[in-house]
């Protein structure tokens, strides 16, 4: 069934690169790209969803089908998961293979990682599992089956020097794409109206949970607001049906436009976001637009990664800033009347709004620059030479 049929081993180098989520199928594609443009003789396969598979990439799993997040929600999705796992495990012990590339997705990929090491395989991992946060014990065990780290936020780097693990601060791949932020507040609202995005997740389980939370809490701000529209992103990977569906019940209700194009596209018109926690909520803040953070995972995920978590804040700007810079509403706390009323009071106070903006854009120098996945690339293709 999964069967790879490979060039002539004297003719190309052969790597495999797993990314179990939509943003690490983005980040694995550029990476795929920027080292095709260094060097032709490469063959590509892996797990991935359809931006690594446009790059070239022989997809043997789609990302989509193994994306999930909470501890209790993995449950669902582990004869998906351990499937898939099968197939990386059974094509890593079968291909004569030169390079092991990882993108974030951690339970899964240091489980891979450990198998490779025993083949003698050798590893990049590309985006770290946040251990800084939690789970902090997992750093022996990286020591041990990754040959090389290359790390997107600046304090990675400190952290994996300081346990001697070989690693390298490439920088923050959205900076490769992120949009113009020299707009002001003004300049984003076009003809009077506020645009307000809403970015609920990619992934189903999320969608499920947050979707109708952010649809009842823009009915309340139609209600205080009359020159507001909403703009929701849809995520390629998440089930559209359920969201047409879901959002039908409140067409008549709220001024509300469905976007199902990237991320880019939504925080270039928006003003202001609400959005779930993950990667998206650090490219809001690159952008420079004002946002609330909300997260809704099941009751025994939450007990359980309170006492697993050793960072006051969940949001990447707010770890990244090291502080609070723009509110999280997080479980019981994430309701339509919370939300609504935070998102009101900053709404109303364009000076606020003007100060969240100018710290936001602040994070951008903190990650330096562009040019994360060429850097990625050229320690990919050092590997394998």
């Amino acid at each position: 069934m999964y069967k790879i049929m490979l060039p002539k081993y004297n003719q190309k180098k052969t790597i495999m690169i797993i990314a179990g989520e939509a943003s690490g199928d983005h980040h694995g594609a550029k990476l795929v790209n920027a080292m095709k443009m260094e060097k032709n003789n490469l063959f590509f396969y892996g797990i991935g969803g359809n931006a690594m598979k446009k790059e070239g990439v022989k997809i043997l799993v789609d990302a989509a089908e193994l994306a999930v997040v909470g501890i209790t929600e993995v449950f669902a999705k582990l004869p998906t998961i351990f499937k898939a796992f099968s197939v990386a495990k059974r094509l890593l012990k079968s291909l004569k293979l030169d390079l092991l590339i990882l993108i974030d997705y951690p339970d899964f990929n240091l489980r891979i990682a450990a198998a490779a090491k025993k083949l003698r395989i050798p590893v990049l991992y590309y985006i770290s599992p946040q251990i800084w946060a939690w789970r902090q014990g997992r750093v022996k065990k990286i020591g041990k089956i990754i040959d090389h780290m290359a790390v997107i936020l600046p304090f990675e780097e400190i952290f994996y020097k300081k346990h001697g693990i070989p690693v390298t601060f490439v920088g923050h791949p959205l900076l490769d794409s992120s949009i113009d932020s020299s707009r002001s507040s003004s300049e984003i609202k076009k003809s009077g109206q506020q645009i307000i995005g809403l970015l609920p997740g990619s992934r189903n389980s999320e969608i499920t949970k947050l979707l109708p939370v952010m649809l009842e809490t823009a009915v309340l701000l139609q209600k205080k607001f009359d020159d507001i529209k909403f703009i929701l992103s849809i995520a390629p990977t998440v089930d559209k049906q359920y969201i047409k569906k879901t959002v039908r019940n409140f067409n008549s209700i709220i001024n509300l436009e469905l976007n199902d194009g990237p991320v880019i596209n939504v925080l270039e018109q928006s003003c202001f976001v609400i959005t779930a926690s993950g990667t998206v909520t650090l490219e809001t803040g690159i952008s420079g637009t004002p946002m609330i953070i909300v997260y809704k995972i099941s009751p025994v995920s939450f007990m359980l990664g309170k006492l697993m978590i050793k960072v006051e804040n969940i949001g990447l700007v707010n770890l990244i800033a090291g502080k609070t810079l723009v509110p999280e509403l997080i479980q019981n706390e994430a309701s339509p009347q919370n939300i609504a009323a935070t998102a009101g009071r900053i709404l109303d106070d364009p000076l606020l709004m003007e100060n969240i903006r100018n710290e936001l854009l602040k994070i951008k120098n903190i990650l330096g620059g562009p040019g994360a996945s060429l850097e990625v690339a050229k320690i990919a293709l050092n590997m394998l030479s």
